[in-house]
């Protein structure tokens, strides 16, 4: 038992010792990173207002900044100011000679260090920015990294509303292309360099979820600058948005349609309803004024015409021709009447002098006067005669198959409201099919 004891007791004892000495060289590794931050970064031996030497410490050579990035989400893109809002994890990278150390035998892959002052930094900014932050939430979302080879990586999480110059002609079967631009605000291409990581130098996020919009691909260019004072380094992403059309197929074009075809409805009431169709024929006149101003009204006033413009510019012509319909049916109706009316009096006028002309006959009825057997050209009753056999002579002509139709209708009003009913969807089922191939053909034009 008590060899035992003895056992546990040099066990306990070798367990504390062996934990001290870890503990001690925890502490004397963290002093050993807080000298080689001293030896690097100590006062008077590293002034972080000069720029780092150019490819293998080449002091005229311009120092080269290697950028990456990683796009976080996108949360908006705002078709009325132009402008889209991107939350990006942005990177660089370079090489500076100064900040070499030893890394103790492998032990010190890098120091960690959160504030930017410390060391030299490439005055990079987005050119096309309009506003953007930080985020210092819970601590400032930024670190920088040196290497044992004098490496420096800089990382930051950044949010960025940025300028996006549109093209809407094509609205909303379009295809839009933000970039997003950066370029070095001091130094000259002379000094300083950027260049797109190799590798993949911009990453998304997966499943990036957009409201309206499809990122489709994006695409790292170069975009250097030259102005008076020298040519300055400048890298894009262009990113490549397409719009997603079902929510405007939902919002805008079926509803213009159905309205359009309510419209339609006047032709078939009667054209003595003149409240029905007058109420129907402006009810749908204010909806689609409505409905247009509703859209413009999201977009920015441009002064071309886009492809939404062309749909409801024509869909309201529709409807105003229906209204404009009505009016032509009311007009040829009471021309109509005022014709039945006329024609009603001269009827009247024939029978009056047709019952004259008989009760004349009744009076001199015993009259004296033989009536002549021959009857001379110029007699009416021979005229008659020599017309209808004329009539007889002439060949049959071939029925008309439209005249033969309308002349079921006998009145003008009901021939426009007939010919109406099937004009107007015709005109308008053209008009579609002219519309989409035009703009869906010049969309797979511009892919």
């Amino acid at each position: 038992m008590c060899s035992g004891h003895y056992i546990w007791a040099i066990f306990f004892f070798a367990s504390l010792c062996s934990a001290s000495l870890a503990n001690n060289a925890k502490i004397n590794f963290r002093e050993k990173e807080k000298k080689v931050l001293d030896q690097i970064l100590g006062a008077g031996k590293y002034d972080a207002r000069i720029r780092p030497s150019g490819i293998n410490g080449t002091e005229n050579a311009p120092t080269l900044v290697y950028v990456n990035m990683f796009l976080r989400s996108i949360s908006k893109i705002d078709d009325y100011k132009m402008e889209y809002s991107v939350q990006l994890t942005f990177r660089e990278q370079w090489t500076d000679e100064r900040l070499k150390f030893d890394d103790i035998q492998g032990r010190l892959k890098y120091l960690t260090l959160t504030e930017a002052n410390r060391v030299w930094m490439p005055d990079l900014f987005f050119s096309n920015e309009k506003e953007g932050h930080f985020h210092n939430i819970i601590m400032p979302n930024v670190y920088i990294r040196i290497f044992p080879n004098g490496s420096v990586l800089y990382s930051i999480r950044i949010s960025l509303t940025l300028a996006c110059p549109m093209n809407l002609k094509l609205y909303p079967l379009d295809r839009q292309i933000c970039s997003l631009r950066m370029a070095s605000y001091g130094w000259t291409t002379n000094d300083l360099v950027f260049l797109w990581k190799e590798g993949d130098p911009v990453q998304v996020v997966k499943n990036l979820h957009l409201p309206r919009f499809t990122l489709e691909k994006f695409l790292t260019d170069y975009c250097n600058s030259k102005t008076n004072t020298g040519e300055y380094s400048c890298l894009k992403v262009d990113l490549l948005f397409k719009r997603e059309f079902s929510y405007y197929l939902i919002q805008i074009y079926i509803p213009c349609c159905m309205l359009v075809i309510v419209s339609w409805v006047s032709f078939w009431l009667d054209q003595g309803a003149v409240p029905a169709r007058v109420s129907l024929g402006v009810t749908t006149l204010l909806t689609m004024a409505t409905q247009t101003s509703g859209i413009n009204a999201s977009l920015p006033p441009v002064s071309y015409t886009k492809a939404i413009d062309v749909w409801t510019g024509v869909c309201l012509t529709f409807v105003f021709g229906a209204l404009l319909e009505f009016a032509l049916v009311n007009y040829a109706s009471r021309s109509d009447i005022h014709k039945e009316n006329l024609k009603k009096k001269r009827r009247d006028l024939e029978q009056a002098s047709l019952d004259a002309a008989s009760d004349l006959l009744d009076t001199d009825s015993n009259a004296t006067f033989a009536m002549p057997l021959v009857r001379h050209p110029g007699d009416p009753l021979a005229l008659e005669k020599l017309r209808q056999c004329e009539v007889h002579m002439q060949p049959p002509k071939r029925p008309n198959c439209c005249k033969t139709w309308l002349s079921k209708f006998p009145t003008r009003s009901k021939r426009i409201d007939v010919i109406s009913r099937i004009t107007f969807p015709l005109v308008f089922a053209l008009f579609n099919l002219v519309y989409w191939s035009t703009y869906l053909f010049r969309e797979e034009e511009d892919e």
